[in-house]
């Protein structure tokens, strides 16, 4: 039985003695498993490729090769050190079925202590599970594993619209990409609503009701709506509890004409609001202050004004049918209702 030593191309260390039998094939995959490289070729000490098995002598020294041309070990001495990024260090990575092409040092170099610097340090990686191109495979999400290279390649944290930072920072995780995992939390507390119920400008107020579908619902508990004007409006079925509707300055809230059919206003804030011929049936208007409202000529059948301050109220030519005024703060005089 014949034995050859066995060298990585370009090297005259570490050699790996093994014997030789079976085809060309068999002792490509014996050098595979011995020196941690996919083994294509064998060059001998002269460079001259070996396609036959036959060709090799016993004792030889041969060198092997992942595809690349030979290079002679004398010269490994004075030969200049290959840079990171230079084409040997190019690498083509498989992730969930989409390529990422990418150098070894940049997967090593920015986190040495992470699962893909240690899966990519040697050439022997990841089990060696590669597809037909030679790409190795890595089953995870290709969309949540682009920001993680390009932060890798540049220490800047990117990520372009519409994908899930949750996604991203799951990814660094599993990875062992800790700074960056400690980037995307802060970046994701960020993005969080705040806890407090801060007011929002009219503006706001106006470009969420603008936004909202009319069979989607929008609640404003709590708002501030002082001095607001909404003539005409359909907020049929809004819920607009303890609102406040007053404006120091003395501006009366104008709603005249709105339909407010089955609106929710209990507890709110309504001294002098005009609701002139507005539509409020059904409506909650329980322990509101309408002193001095304008309510003449406005629908307010079936609705529940128990509790309500009315005191000086013009509710003349008012539908109030089935309205309910239990529990009155002020009494009601037949006057202010003709209907």
């Amino acid at each position: 039985m014949r034995r050859v030593t066995l060298f990585v191309n370009g090297t005259s260390k570490n050699g790996k003695v093994v014997a030789v039998y079976g085809t060309l094939s068999d002792l490509l995959s014996a050098a595979s498993n011995k020196l941690g490289i996919r083994a294509s070729s064998l060059f001998n000490g002269k460079g001259g490729l070996i396609d036959d098995i036959s060709l090799i002598r016993d004792d030889d020294v041969l060198y092997v090769s992942e595809g690349d041309s030979f290079v002679d070990p004398q010269d490994e001495v004075n030969a200049v050190p290959v840079k990171p990024g230079a084409p040997s260090d190019w690498l083509t990575l498989n992730i969930g079925g989409r390529l990422f092409t990418t150098t070894r040092s940049t997967l090593v170099s920015k986190e040495p202590e992470s699962m893909l610097a240690h899966m990519f340090r040697d050439k022997c990686v990841w089990g060696n599970r590669q597809d037909e191109h030679g790409a190795y495979l890595i089953d995870r999400s290709p969309e949540y594993f682009e920001p993680i290279l390009n932060y890798l390649r540049h220490g800047q944290l990117i990520i372009n619209e519409g994908v899930n930072i949750r996604g991203v920072l799951e990814e660094a995780r599993f990875f062992g990409i800790e700074q960056l995992g400690d980037q995307l939390e802060a970046a994701l507390k960020n993005t969080q609503p705040p806890n407090d119920h801060s007011p929002i400008s009219r503006k706001e107020f106006v470009r969420f009701l603008l936004a909202t579908p009319t069979k989607s619902e929008l609640r404003c508990q709590s708002g501030n709506l002082q001095g607001v004007k909404m003539l005409c409006s359909n907020a049929e079925g809004a819920s607009l509890r303890g609102c406040n509707f007053e404006d120091p300055s003395g501006l009366k809230a104008n709603l005249e004409g709105a339909n407010l059919k089955g609106v929710d206003m209990e507890g709110s804030q309504m001294t002098g609001i005009n609701l002139r011929v507005a539509t409020l049936k059904n409506a909650k208007l329980k322990n509101c202050n309408l002193r001095g409202a304008t309510l003449a000529g406005t629908d307010l059948e079936n609705c529940d004004l128990s509790g309500c301050d009315l005191q000086e109220a013009n509710l003349r030519g008012s539908n109030v049918k089935g309205a309910i005024f239990e529990e009155m703060l002020t009494p009601l005089h037949m006057s202010q209702s003709v209907r």
